[in-house]
């Protein structure tokens, strides 16, 4: 638990990088939100159920955009509102469904900027310092390229795990475990055991590519394969303290998303009304950010924290750009 907690003192001593990953989050959907409002727009400006769609859920009119709806239109639907879109998310990825390719296009768009500022992020947390516009974007500019090569080894590994094994499991041994079953309280906890699994080789995944961008960062490492087998070597090594904090984490992440199940807004709403939910929902957002740099700042400190004890002395760090790692070295 201590280095959850430093990691969550990391986080909070840099709330400048919260409000820019926030600001990025916000500067990525904005396009996708002004492109459904104008399409809301112009098919309510020409509907009777103008007045009612616009102040509370008209499932009709919901149906009836949805079937001439094109692009990001589609997404338009009740699971949009409040906690609803959490569930969707969530069904959506343990179900492996195929989203909109505007949807698709915009998230890759997020993920490569996530990519491009990881590298400043993580050292940022390593340093525990401010390290400043030029420092964070120096060294988010080095570990860019280098984190790209660590992305394409993470979609192989992605593509095979719901690309191939999600249909393993769910299209194939699920039917035929449930072949002879008559109870579905026992189809149901069959398909739970199957996420379950499947939920623990992504999680396991995660955990390793997380340290492989730590172990890249702290130890300046050029080679992402060097670092994915450094990871693996770390988390064989200390299992239990790594296991033991994703899963604080992941419970945070939890706690996070019930919260919200229970303060997230409903349908409808005008005036005062609507900007509360618009906040309720911008501040789950950043609380779902914060716990997000909390895995990465809570990694960082514990791998720190298992160097030091190793016998491992931290170098004078060098100044910028010629290397931007706050790395360790062996006496």
């Amino acid at each position: 638990m201590s280095a959850w907690r430093d990691g969550v003192r990391r986080v909070n001593s840099a709330p400048m990088i919260l409000l820019a990953v926030w600001v990025l989050t916000l500067l990525v959907s904005a396009p996708l939100a002004a492109a459904m409002r104008g399409m809301l727009a112009q098919h309510l400006g020409r509907s009777q159920a103008a007045d009612t769609a616009a102040s509370g859920v008209n499932y009709d009119w919901m149906q009836e955009f949805g079937d001439q709806a094109a692009g990001v239109g589609v997404t338009f639907k009740p699971t949009i509102i409040g906690f609803g879109a959490v569930l969707d998310n969530l069904s959506a990825f343990i179900d492996n469904t195929r989203r909109p390719v505007v949807i698709v296009g915009a998230a890759s768009a997020y993920i490569v900027l996530w990519i491009f500022v990881a590298g400043g992020i993580i050292d940022r947390y390593a340093r525990d310092r401010a390290t400043h516009a030029y420092g964070f974007f120096a060294s988010a500019g080095v570990f860019f390229f280098r984190f790209l090569r660590l992305a394409a080894v993470q979609w192989i590994v992605y593509a095979f795990l719901f690309g191939s094994l999600h249909p393993l499991l769910f299209e194939r041994l699920y039917p035929r475990a449930i072949h002879d079953v008559s109870v579905e309280r026992t189809a149901f906890l069959i398909r739970i055991a199957l996420y379950l699994v499947f939920g623990i080789l992504v999680a396991g995944c995660t955990m390793i590519f997380d340290y492989a961008k730590v172990r890249a960062v702290v130890e300046d490492r050029r080679s992402m394969l060097g670092a994915i087998a450094a990871a693996l070597g770390f988390i064989r090594r200390h299992g239990a303290a790594a296991a033991l904090l994703f899963l604080t984490n992941f419970a945070v992440f939890a706690l996070v998303v019930g919260l919200y199940a229970l303060v997230a807004p409903g349908a409808g709403g005008t005036g005062l009304t609507m900007w509360i939910a618009f906040a309720l929902g911008q501040l789950y957002v950043v609380a779902r950010l914060w716990v997000k740099l909390t895995f990465w700042a809570s990694e960082t400190a514990l791998f720190q924290d298992r160097l030091a004890h190793a016998g491992y002395v931290a170098r004078p760090e060098p100044t910028w750009p010629e290397s931007p790692a706050a790395a360790a070295i062996q006496p």
